[in-house]
């Protein structure tokens, strides 16, 4: 075979790598491809409490063990939700006896002041000041601090209203004419407590995934020692090339290639996939995955920070800090709703005191609970929990974001460019045909004959051709035909595998009508020739991946559409073009002009993404809307792409998109509730209905604003990739 009739250059399908569900919260650090990592962006985690930016620092030392500044961040959260936990319970517990001694529920009840003695106003004052004191102190302190930073927000307004409540009815108590509220203030401390508790779980439960990361690998290693013994040794001992060897069933202690050994080893905590992956020597391993049922011996090649499991772990933080355009939306709103608040309780104080003639405590009860209502604390979770709650869902399957912006804009694409090898393709040859040429020859046995004499040679179509049956037969006085194929002894009959070449050397005439087609479709056509007889042809080309036809067409059927970019000559582009039903290709594309076949579709009026193997199409990536890179892998340098996909799976661009859209339609009902919701109950808590009855307290405003957090939670947590 002649190495000329088609140039290809193989590329061996790189191993998949993402996170799995628990890598929710981190972001990431891609490779180069010697295995360094291309740089560690600082990160700040979007923080749901107060709406205050975190640190969140996670990374591998140089011993590989895990540096906590994310563990810090994470013990500053469970911190947070213990103290919320405490205070809840036990304000709680005090809230008892403040409501069975408050005047004003005992005659809700009907009880009518039963239920009293002498100094009982002071008791009531000093359970009251308790919870005030207590519960209402992660407020009070959130006052103290949003002021500071000139940034009043949903703590400000817990603050001032309660503090508006606990400082009227203590007037009250000592001396002032007027009624207490001090039930209606522990309740509203309680269900405050409560909200925030179960707010601080939903961001703990969103930003867990580096424990559960770090989890994933082991506390020490088998090292082979140079007098070959074996020594256990700690991850920080480990060193690049230093071999290793791992047991059935451990986790595998370092990203390497297997020097000995044949093993399956189970990636799917790290890559998603439930089937184990066959590992043999020269086969790569990634840190953290299990080994299965045979020993292995492996060369380590990245430990610590230059680890697949470390890198990852900094690049999903990249994709935590990466601001979201709409999360800039839900601040704005925030701030607006504070001052809303604040400027709406003193304008329904003074309209119900000076202009309704209402009592003070009607007034100030109105006033505390329109600021309690406005309270923006579902705004403060409504985009962040999204944010997390996609990221980790992203992560899980394998598609890690880079940038939150550009992959909010992938839902409004209009087009998409695959480059082929390796996307669409599978970048290595496969047999596509098998024609018989002669009567007394079936394609079985055809296969089998040009496998066997094949199997005996390096070149790339030999391998494919070889790997075509696996049934092969013993070769005698095998020897290759320079530049024009092989040939060999089989089962007793002369065997030549040779190019078209060959065939016009010797004066074969090729008559069969089926050829040409072939050749016009770009494929590489060889010939089998049996004891001089030709007996028969084989096609092969380059592999279209059969998940690619059904992404084409996922894509199409959301109004996308699909383009292809190669440097392969136009009938080879025409044919994987007809196969997958693109919509338009681009045939003879130098590695240097993909990026301009960009801008040429960009300059249609048109959003656009790219996807390619990050390598050589980088300009390309950088150069469109949306930069994706499928199939990275953990050796391979991506910085210019804004999403990437570990698989080299292209119905992972789909499942992009549709994450893209489905995480945007959460951000838009999420604030739509949180700002709708206080459009409706503002005017209630002001006392619009209150000709008709209906008046809203202070802890029913408490409690409808609790909820309307909890049902923005919950529908952050129903988002879902439709796979």
């Amino acid at each position: 075979m002649n190495e000329h009739d088609h140039e290809h250059t193989t590329k061996e399908d790189p191993p998949t790598h993402p996170t799995q569900d628990e890598v929710a919260k981190q972001a990431y650090a891609i490779y180069t491809k010697e295995g360094k990592p291309q740089g560690h962006a600082e990160q700040n985690w979007l923080g749901a409490e107060a709406r205050l930016k975190h640190p969140d620092h996670m990374h591998m030392d140089e011993q590989g063990q895990d540096h906590h500044d994310h563990q810090g961040h994470q013990n500053h959260h469970a911190h947070m939700a213990a103290d919320f936990r405490k205070r809840f319970w036990i304000s709680l517990v005090l809230t008892l006896p403040i409501l069975v001694l408050s005047p004003m529920l005992q005659t809700l009840v009907g009880l009518g002041g039963a239920i009293k003695f002498s100094g009982d106003a002071y008791v009531l004052f000093g359970f009251s000041s308790a919870v005030f004191w207590y519960g209402g102190w992660p407020f009070l302190k959130g006052l103290v601090e949003e002021l500071k930073s000139l940034q009043p927000g949903m703590m400000t307004l817990v603050a001032v209203a309660i503090s508006t409540a606990y400082l009227y009815s203590s007037a009250v108590v000592f001396g002032l004419t007027g009624e207490v509220f001090f039930w209606e203030l522990a309740t509203l401390v309680d269900i405050m407590l409560l909200g925030h508790w179960i707010e601080m779980n939903s961001v703990m439960g969103a930003s867990k995934a580096l424990e559960a990361l770090a989890k994933l690998m082991p506390s020490d290693a088998h090292k082979l020692m140079p007098d070959g013994g074996i020594k256990d040794v700690p991850l920080g001992e480990l060193a690049v090339n230093d071999k290793v060897l791992i047991k059935p069933g451990e986790k595998i202690p370092a990203d390497g290639v297997v020097v000995e050994g044949e093993s399956s080893v189970n990636e799917a905590m790290l890559t998603g996939e439930s089937t184990p992956v066959a590992r043999k020597a020269g086969g790569k391993v990634i840190g953290g995955s299990i080994n299965g049922e045979g020993s292995l011996t492996i060369e380590v090649k990245g430990t610590g920070k230059d680890s697949f499991l470390s890198q990852v772990i900094d690049l999903v933080k990249q994709a935590q800090e990466s601001k979201s355009k709409t999360q800039t939306l839900a601040d704005t709103a925030a701030m607006w709703l504070t001052l809303i608040g604040l400027g709406g309780g003193a304008i329904t104080f003074l309209v119900w005191l000076v202009f309704m003639n209402q009592e003070l405590a009607f007034a100030i009860e109105r006033a505390v609970t329109v600021m309690v209502i406005t309270c923006p604390h579902a705004l403060g979770l409504a985009v962040p929990l999204v944010v997390a709650v996609s990221t980790a869902l992203a992560a899980g399957n394998g598609l890690l974001i880079r940038n939150r912006s550009a992959f909010e804009s992938a839902r409004k694409l209009q087009a998409i460019i695959f480059d082929k090898t390796g996307t669409l393709t599978e970048g290595r040859f496969g047999v596509t045909d098998t024609l018989l040429l002669a009567q007394d020859m079936d394609e079985d046995t055809l296969r089998k004959y040009a496998a066997s004499v094949d199997a005996n040679s390096e070149h790339p179509i030999a391998k494919a051709i070889a790997d075509s049956s696996e049934d092969k037969l013993p070769v005698e006085n095998f020897k290759s035909i320079p530049g024009k194929g092989a040939e060999g002894r089989v089962d007793g009959k002369e065997v030549k595998v040779v190019s078209p070449g060959f065939l016009h050397e010797q004066n074969i005439a090729l008559t069969d009508q089926r050829i040409e087609p072939l050749q016009a479709q770009g494929k590489t056509v060889v010939f089998v020739l049996v004891d001089g007889q030709l007996k028969g042809a084989i096609a092969l080309a380059d592999i279209v991946r059969p998940e690619a036809k059904q992404a084409i067409d996922a894509l199409k059927a959301l109004n996308i559409r699909c383009m292809m970019l190669t440097g392969d000559n136009k009938a080879t582009a025409k044919w994987v073009s007809d196969q997958l039903g693109l919509d338009e290709y681009f045939a003879e594309v130098l590695p240097q002009d993909k990026a301009a076949k960009v801008k040429e579709v960009q300059s249609r009026g048109v959003l656009v993404a790219m996807t390619g193997d990050g390598v050589n199409d980088a300009p390309a990536l950088a150069q469109a809307d949306v930069g994706i890179a499928i199939g990275a892998g953990s050796d391979v340098a991506v910085e210019t792409a804004d999403v990437i996909l570990v698989r080299s799976n292209p119905l992972d661009v789909v499942a992009i998109v549709q994450l893209s859209r489905a995480t945007y339609r959460k951000m838009i009902q999420n604030l739509v509730w949180a700002t709708g919701y206080n459009v409706v109950a503002i005017p209630l808590a002001a006392g619009a209905l209150y000709a008709w009855g209906v008046v809203l307290t202070p802890a029913v405003g408490a409690a409808l604003m609790a909820a309307s957090t909890v049902i923005v939670a919950i529908n952050a947590r129903m988002l879902k990739i439709k796979r």
